[in-house]
């Protein structure tokens, strides 16, 4: 990158109307985050319907409410320029130290950046009037996957992250290391944000452990059927012993999260 080219990141990653953008790309989140948690309710009482409990669930349900498509186009604005922020942010940010930290630094914000973008990405196609499936896509790729040499391990891999990241987030939950994300409000603000992170990112971390759980076992009984991403991670939990009470808190977690995120676009670091 030229050093023209750097300084024009640098002054977009910083720019004020960059970051005002993207704080609205958390409260974007926070609202899909919400509606995931309601759904997931809702299937735990059996009355979800054919909503997929996932991202692509949620942006449905934008899309059909009153100014849901305004919604979704400010959802897919502030997601991509939250996604673009963070892409900058692991290729121009200088504060980790070199060697491991710094490439964790870069994979990390690299990885954040992508989801976010996809995420964006499927707000506008809902926002257009189309749409998209995360648990066919997941499924289809799983197939794609294990159609090809070696792509059972493949799989299995992938379930392994998965698995991995969700362990993460429990420990990123319990741990509060969420916390150094922010610019801590004090009094019972910080107090409420505390709360609504720890619960949040805990219950995160356990519905994608399931959805790590079913690549694997979609690896291990050859039927790519079985990995549908998190609408059948939280479908299979209802499936479990007292698993409509997990379902119940687990969607309880993501509405909290869903409001941590509201707080997160106001105190992030960025």
């Amino acid at each position: 990158m030229t050093s023209s080219a750097t300084s024009a990141a640098h002054s977009a990653k910083n720019s004020r109307a960059v970051h005002t953008v993207a704080r609205g790309g958390f409260a974007a989140s926070g609202v899909v985050h919400i509606v995931v948690g309601i759904i997931a309710i809702s299937l735990a009482f059996g009355q979800a319907g054919g909503e997929q409990a996932d991202q692509s669930g949620a942006l449905a349900q934008l899309a059909a409410a009153p100014g849901g498509v305004f919604l979704l186009w400010a959802a897919a604005l502030g997601l991509a320029a939250l996604g673009v922020w963070h892409l900058l942010s692991a290729v121009l940010d200088r504060s980790a130290d070199s060697g491991k930290d710094r490439a964790v630094h870069i994979v990390k914000n690299g990885a954040k950046g992508v989801v976010y973008l996809v995420i964006a990405f499927s707000a506008a196609t809902f926002a257009a009037g189309g749409s998209t499936s995360s648990a066919g896509s997941t499924r289809s790729l799983t197939a794609d996957l294990m159609s090809t040499p070696g792509g059972v391990f493949l799989v299995v891999a992938i379930g392994i992250v998965v698995i991995a990241i969700a362990a993460y987030l429990v420990f990123k939950g319990i741990t509060r290391r969420f916390e150094r994300d922010l610019s801590m409000p004090a009094g019972s603000t910080g107090r409420i944000v505390r709360i609504l992170g720890t619960v949040g990112y805990i219950a995160r971390g356990v519905a994608f452990a399931g959805v790590g759980v079913l690549f694997v076992v979609g690896a291990a009984t050859n039927d790519p059927e079985k990995s549908t991403g998190l609408d059948g991670a939280l479908r299979s939990f209802a499936d479990l012993p007292a698993g409509k009470v997990l379902l119940v808190v687990i969607g309880l977690g993501w509405i909290a999260y869903g409001v941590y995120a509201f707080f997160r676009g106001r105190y992030t670091r960025l």
